[in-house]
This record gives C-alpha cells, structure tokens and sequence, in this order.
C-alpha cells in the first residue's frame, strides 16, 4: 500500500521504454537526426542496455529511427515519403471518416467534442501543442470507426509526418481552421452522415498535404549556406 507521500517507482521494461521513446518521437521532443544512446537511455530508465536496445530495434523497424555510423538517430524528413504518406492517408481518413459516422457510440462523440472544445481552449500553443494534440484528436476519430484494421494502418502512416521540422497546423491561420475542419467532421459524423464525413475529412487532409509541399518547396528555395 503506498501514501501520498511514497515515491511510485516505475520499473521499465523493452515495451516501456518503447512507448516512451515512440511518444518522444511523435510529439517532437526527441528531433530529427537527435543521437539515441544505449548508455544514456539506460540510466535514464534505470535498466540494463538488453531492453533499451530491444526498443531501439522496434523503433528501427518502425521506420521511426535510422541507423548511421555512430548508433541510431532519430529518422530525417524525407520529403517525397512525405507526400507519398499524404497520398494514402487522404484516401485512408476518407474511408475511416466515413465509417465512423455510421460505427461510432455516443462516448465517441463525447472523446471528439471534449477534445475540439480542448483544442478551442488553447491560448497560443507551441508546435509541439499543436502536433499532438491534433494527432489525438486523429486517433479519437479513427477509434470511432471500430475498425482495428484501419486503426493500425492509420497509426503507422501518421508517425512517418512526425519527422518534418514543422507541423503544418503552425502555418499562417491553419491552427483555427483546422479546428473549423474538425467540428464540421464532428456534426457530419454526429449526424450519421458518411458521405459527406468521407469528403470533409478528404479536404481535410488535402489542405494539409497543399500545406507539406509549400514547406518543402520553401526550404529547397532556401540559398545553401
């Protein structure tokens, strides 16, 4: 039995260590091309360098981290597998949009609302904010659709945008009207309306994309030091 006043001791295992890492990674506090080492994540978590390297591994393969000549790093932007996961996340979203007007339960429908007016209460977020708070509301929304398939494919392909230096939702005005995009998914869904959930979240998602190449283009634009 523990009191206020004993410290919870957190015994970390490879699956831990994993998840942490993954949510550094997807949240933007470990950034593109930062070194990930064993003797150092192993005192972070307090355990033996067999479970750090077994995520690390598991990262690897996930596409999330890249191997160089002096360990693992976190995965570069690669700009056209940028677009490319564009391309099928539109596709993607459209489908499991639609399928969670027609799936989804009224504590779905709690989880997106509670989550936009959350969203509509932020004062001046950080990227960082922004990234995960949208890629939670995401999820919330694939979660709606009950379709574990879609579910797993969707959570991979969003990790690969992680890598870029900048979210799109940082972009002029984007922020706010991606939170307009958000509550017109949310009252098409509400309403049982496929169809137009489908083609709400297509838009969606293709703003984002037109978004993703503006900033590529500018940053090849940029004269090379």
């Amino acid at each position: 039995m523990t009191t206020a006043d004993t410290p919870i001791v957190v015994r970390h295992d490879g699956d831990s260590i994993h998840r942490e890492l993954r949510g550094d990674i997807l949240s933007g506090a470990a950034a593109p091309g930062e070194a990930l080492r064993e003797v150092v994540l192993a005192a972070r978590f307090g355990v033996s360098r067999t479970p750090v390297r077994e995520a690390l591994g598991r990262l690897e393969q996930e596409r999330l981290l890249e191997r160089g000549a002096r360990g693992v790093f976190v995965k570069r932007v690669d700009p056209r597998e940028v677009v490319q996961v564009y391309d099928v996340r539109i596709m993607l979203e459209a489908d499991v949009t639609a399928q969670a007007a027609q799936a989804r339960d009224p504590s779905d429908l709690a989880r997106l609302h509670g989550l936009l007016e959350r969203d509509r209460a932020m004062v001046d977020p950080t990227d960082r904010e922004r990234r995960v708070s949208n890629l939670e509301f995401h999820s919330a929304l694939w979660a709606a659709a009950h379709n574990p398939v879609l579910l797993d494919l969707l959570d991979r392909l969003s990790s690969h945008l992680i890598h870029s230096p900048r979210s799109t939702l940082s972009v002029g005005n984007r922020w706010d009207e991606a939170l307009a995009e958000h509550a017109a998914i949310i009252d098409a869904i509400a309403e049982r309306d496929g169809i137009r959930a489908g083609m709400l979240a297509r838009r969606h998602m293709e703003r984002a994309r037109e978004i993703r190449l503006d900033l590529i283009r500018s940053e090849f634009a940029r004269p090379t030091p």
